[in-house]
């Protein structure tokens, strides 16, 4: 090839869009873009129209390199979400203006179920009506219509990637503009710039506008200690992504949900205690990483993590986790559904409509016997005693939240299923406050003998699970039933440190374990074809529970241990340094933060070096770009 024929070609793969390898951050392609928009942004960044028109395209061209042509969906829906803000704000009557939201929502909502939806939709009726549907996908057609040509399958859907992020910020702007929090963004090209901005584009976190329009006209900033938070930032994300999440992935999760049955039962709980930090790292990850691409140019985006795993209940663990969606969930379903004040037609739609389905999916005469039961329980509940209704209305709009909150992951049952797992969680843990330390013990124990009795009268795997949960819980019952017949003073601790440690460390555990458990459906169903999610999904998930649940060989479980002694011991030195008080990572930041800038370039090198040594053949993408 001549020099030319390179040059072309280098320049060919530059603007081409690889549908096998989406820009990632962990790509030495990703900072050398970034590099070449941080130089141009240096020449721009006390010319704000002009900085955030190009950050705008950087964007833009960022999103194609990612998703190729569903660019122009991006940009379909920054133009209408602009136009519907500015001709809300102008009308001068409520109902005018409610008119517009609920059209701006509908059509948001439409593009999001079309892309995301279509298979999970198609799949449910097929069931129902016993019908052979398939998906098509119109706007491929429309693509072939107007090039004359087959380029475009439209017997299938592809999801843009982040298209969940974006319209749900998307979303948020033009609720925030009728609820009269925020004015509309005047310039076309400021409102791209937010809805696009490239490090938080593809996995969060949801920034509101309200956040991040006051800071696009803001004169650039970017002090000393600001820029090495920012390092640190964008190595910790680096670090956390390959060295702990893609490891613990390629070396033993993947292989695990891959085929569950060829491996132990301590094997598939090793993936599932491992793939609970797989997840984090990957998330976190991604989120320190954009949060130090924007802080270099002078952006603040919202925290998204405060180290989960130290929840001590369901509940808690929900404000520490995805923090931007749970803050979402919150004010735009839960608070609108009734929050805990009353119900609303739509919670008891959403609550019946998912019990429907769940019964209907399962063609079984027992699940329908469970959920009218419980159903007409709460009814009950609800019309005889008023006292209890609001506590009980208050639970189902929490149900209901998370129930949307799981389908809003994955267009997958199993999604579902791990949202009301989470529900159920929270909601228990409600009781499980008020109850006395007697009470919490007969009634754990009590479990304990029910759950004895199915081992024994109908052995299933999953029996020996739950037995063997609930009678180390039951345990864990035991001093608060000593200290109250001892008249002792009673352990109180509100999950913010006060109280004994060993209360609360036994509070995290429990907790920990309880999510990494609804975890199995989560993982069973990503990475997977659309078209084929629900089985698989659950037969993972099955099969899983079969291992764990099933007999143990326990003379064979120290050479498990050496054989996977790698990544067991990365998760113990994660899980250690995720435990650390947060005045202790605070002071690294800050010592990292204040190093020389001669010797900050060789503590990056020198982790650059190091954390490319785990890097496998083939980069693996980030965990959320599927939502």
């Amino acid at each position: 090839m001549t020099p030319w024929d390179l040059i072309r070609q280098f320049i060919t793969d530059l603007f081409a869009f690889d549908q096998a390898h989406p820009l990632l951050f962990t790509q030495f392609y990703f900072w050398a873009f970034f590099a070449l928009v941080f130089a141009g942004f240096s020449l721009l960044q006390n010319k704000v129209l002009l900085r955030n028109a190009y950050l705008f395209a950087a964007s833009l061209f960022f999103y194609y390199k990612t998703s190729g042509l569903f660019v122009l969906l991006l940009l379909f829906v920054v133009v209408y979400n602009y136009f519907a803000g500015r001709w809300m704000a102008s009308r001068k009557t409520a109902g005018a203006r409610r008119a517009i939201l609920t059209l701006s929502v509908l059509v948001d909502l439409s593009t999001l179920v079309y892309f995301k939806y279509a298979y999970f939709f198609t799949d449910f009726v097929n069931q129902l009506f016993g019908t052979s549907f398939g998906v098509y996908d119109v706007f491929a057609a429309a693509g072939n219509a107007l090039t004359g040509t087959e380029a475009f399958r439209v017997d299938s859907i592809f999801l843009p990637v982040g298209i969940s992020f974006f319209t749900f910020q998307a979303i948020s702007y033009v609720v925030d503009i009728h609820r009269r929090r925020i004015e509309p963004v005047r310039g076309f090209l400021d409102f791209g710039f937010y809805l696009t901005f490239f490090p938080q584009l593809v996995a969060g976190p949801i920034v509101r506008a309200s956040e991040f329009i006051s800071q696009l006209h803001r004169p650039y900033r970017l002090s000393r200690r600001w820029f090495g938070i920012a390092v640190f930032w964008i190595m910790n994300g680096l670090v956390k992504k390959l060295v702990l999440s893609d490891y613990i992935a390629v070396n033993l999760c993947d292989r695990v949900f891959e085929n569950p049955l060829l491996y132990s039962g301590f094997e598939n709980l090793s993936a599932l205690f491992c793939y609970s930090l797989q997840v984090y790292a990957d998330f976190s990850g991604y989120t320190d990483i954009a949060t130090g691409v924007a802080m270099l140019m002078g952006f603040w985006l919202p925290k998204n993590f405060n180290s989960p795993y130290k929840a001590t209940n369901a509940g808690q663990f929900w404000k520490r986790w995805h923090m931007t969606l749970s803050n979402w969930l919150k004010d735009y379903v839960y608070i609108p559904l009734g929050g805990n004040r009353n119900g609303t037609v739509g919670t008891w739609l959403c609550i019946f409509g998912f019990i429907g389905v769940a019964v209907f999916l399962s063609g079984s005469i027992w699940v329908a016997a469970v959920a009218g039961g419980i159903a007409l329980v709460v009814a009950l509940f609800a019309l005889f005693k008023p006292s209890s209704r609001r506590k009980i209305v208050t639970n189902v709009n929490s149900m209901d939240t998370m129930l949307l909150g799981g389908l809003w992951h994955g267009a997958s049952w199993n999604f579902v299923i791990w949202g009301g797992l989470n529900g159920i969680g929270m909601i228990i843990y409600k009781f499980w406050n008020k109850m006395t330390p007697a009470l919490r013990f007969f009634v754990t124990a009590a479990i304990c003998g029910g759950l004895y009795a199915l081992r024994i009268y109908a052995p299933a795997p999953v029996w020996n699970l739950f037995f063997v949960w609930m009678l180390i819980t039951c345990v864990g019952t035991l001093p608060g039933l000593v200290r109250s017949i001892f008249r002792a003073p009673a352990v109180e601790f509100d999950g913010k440190g006060a109280g004994p440690w060993i209360a609360r460390a036994w509070a995290v555990f429990q907790t920990f374990v309880f999510i990494t458990f609804t975890r199995l459906f989560f993982r069973s169903g990503s990475n997977l074809d659309p078209a084929e999610a629900n089985e698989v999904a659950w037969n993972t998930a099955k099969n899983m529970v079969a291992q764990i649940g099933s007999a143990w060989d326990l003379s064979k479980v120290p050479a498990m241990m050496a054989q996977h002694a790698p990544v067991l011991l990365l998760f113990v030195f994660g899980m250690l340094i995720h435990w650390l008080p947060e005045r202790f990572k605070r002071r690294y930041r800050l010592a990292f933060a204040r190093m020389p800038l001669a010797v900050m370039a060789l503590v990056v090198v020198a982790i650059i070096l190091f954390f490319y040594q785990f890097i496998t053949a083939d980069l693996q993408s980030f965990i959320y770009f599927q939502f």
